[in-house]
């Protein structure tokens, strides 16, 4: 179990006494003066019971503040995935707290359904019920079974019992809704010891991170690459080598290995032939992730998706397909950071681009972006550049085009949902939304006529027929201008 939140142990926090606590001794104060006065013994005994019981209850007065720890099971959760957590809350008094109030701040996109109290006598304030046929009262003691509370996001408070130089913990379960950097905490813990007469400052610990990394959409691309840049991979290459691709059948030739004779075609045309090959070469492959605008709403992973989302996910997708293979994987930000992840291949490159993605985030700004990250000494001519876009902003477009007259291999994949609605509605929105929907048609038309195919995002083969047409470009021979 791994922990993200330091432990609380601030000597600086003091104890202080609670209204009971003033209560008792002004009603003892009372008792006292009033039978000094008025020569009433019955007075004075009446306030003896007051006196034994504040003091018996303040016998031992704890200094220490409690110590608080949040730890998580595994700090590296998938979209979807279950969370199992734990705060824990120790005594370090031999005075036994009487009541431990604890709440803690969670991410929206964690949710919590349980959280089960462990080692001591738990219950919920608020009226809040407890599974198991639990009435959110108390246990059968500090040795009993604690019952299980539903605290969804730990909106309230939970409450229970630390018995002296104790410990409890409270177990949380739940799920994890979508992709991110999300936080368990802070936490805030609030005691009550000697009979409820003295209570503790608050003392809050730090928030544990959980990195929730974006689901991998099932995508597979078959087609070749348009052009291999290496010497050894594994895609089949436009160009003859020593390569498991058979390109055909000609003549033997000087150069040529013995072990490549047809000898069927040889005897029958009784002349030595050789099986041409393709070879197998790697590529390089730029993922260029646009984050000027974002559109649709997200649900998380049982939800809807938002432009961000299918951004995200199908970059990971992309990303982990063609690192399987041994190609070589970068991704670029279209936006005013212009932040970059440098091409490189392994398990290494996946877990580190899944890192970079978590801090993908939409940043919409009047400035032009900085275009100098397309240049040739970053952005290599022979890699095949896929643009995740959602072809909101005008100059997504012109990027789109300033790429494609470079001579690069681009491909625009729509990340834009379908049922995507303006945000705000009026009387002329449906009329603007129409409108607005037919000059983004007209833009995606101008590209394709460009030569950038736009294709929608729809997992697996999503981009086979696009890179089947840009391959047979790469090879087709090019007209030389003198």
């Amino acid at each position: 179990m791994t922990s993200g939140s330091a432990e609380d142990s601030d000597s600086g926090s003091q104890w202080g006494p609670t209204r009971a606590f003033g209560r008792a001794v002004l009603l003892t104060g009372v008792l006292l003066v009033a039978g000094v006065l008025l020569g009433r013994i019955d007075l004075i005994v009446l306030a003896v019971p007051f006196a034994l019981g504040t003091a018996y209850a303040m016998r031992q007065r704890p200094s220490a503040v409690p110590q608080i720890r949040v730890d998580a099971d595994d700090d590296h959760v998938v979209e979807g995935g279950p969370i199992t957590g734990e705060i824990s809350v120790v005594n370090p008094e031999t005075t036994g707290y009487d009541l431990v109030l604890v709440r803690s701040l969670v991410s929206n996109w964690l949710r919590i359904d349980r959280a089960e109290v462990s080692d001591g006598t738990a219950g919920s304030d608020g009226g809040g019920s407890g599974s198991g046929g639990s009435d959110g009262g108390g246990s059968d003691g500090a040795g009993g079974r604690p019952p299980a509370l539903t605290a969804a996001g730990l909106d309230r408070t939970l409450a229970f019992t630390v018995p002296g130089a104790g410990r409890a913990a409270i177990g949380l379960h739940g799920e994890a809704l979508r992709w991110g950097r999300h936080q368990i905490g802070p936490v805030a813990v609030r005691v009550a010891a000697c009979d409820g007469l003295m209570t503790s400052r608050s003392v809050v610990s730090n928030a544990r991170g959980l990195r929730v990394y974006p689901v991998t959409e099932p995508f597979d691309a078959d087609e070749a690459m348009p052009r291999a840049a290496g010497l050894v991979g594994g895609h089949r290459s436009r160009r003859p080598g020593e390569g498991g691709e058979l390109a055909g059948v000609r003549v033997f030739g000087p150069g040529d290995r013995l072990r490549r004779i047809d000898w069927r075609v040889s005897l029958r045309a009784r002349q030595l032939h050789v099986a041409a090959m393709l070879s197998d070469r790697d590529a390089e492959v730029v993922l260029l992730l646009d984050v000027l605008a974002e559109g649709g709403r997200s649900g998380g992973i049982k939800g809807s998706a938002s432009v961000l989302d299918t951004t995200v996910r199908a970059a990971a997708a992309i990303g982990e397909h063609y690192l399987h293979q041994g190609d070589r994987v970068s991704m670029l930000e279209y936006g005013p950071s212009a932040r970059r992840l440098r091409p490189a291949a392994g398990r290494r490159q996946y877990l580190t681009l899944l890192e970079w993605l978590l801090d993908v985030h939409v940043d919409p700004s009047p400035y032009e972006p900085y275009d100098q990250v397309f240049g040739p000494h970053l952005l290599s001519s022979s890699a095949l550049v896929v643009v995740l876009t959602p072809l909101v902003d005008p100059r997504s477009a012109a990027m789109l085009a300033r790429l494609a007259r470079s001579g690069r291999f681009v491909v625009a994949v729509d990340t834009l949902p379908e049922l995507a609605v303006p945000p705000r509605s009026g009387p002329w929105t449906e009329v603007a939304y129409r409108l607005w929907r037919l000059d983004r048609a007209n833009i995606v038309g101008q590209l394709r006529e460009h030569g950038v195919p736009v294709v929608a995002w729809a997992g697996a083969g999503s981009l086979d027929l696009v890179l089947r047409d840009i391959a047979r470009l790469a090879g087709a021979p090019r007209v030389g201008v003198r």
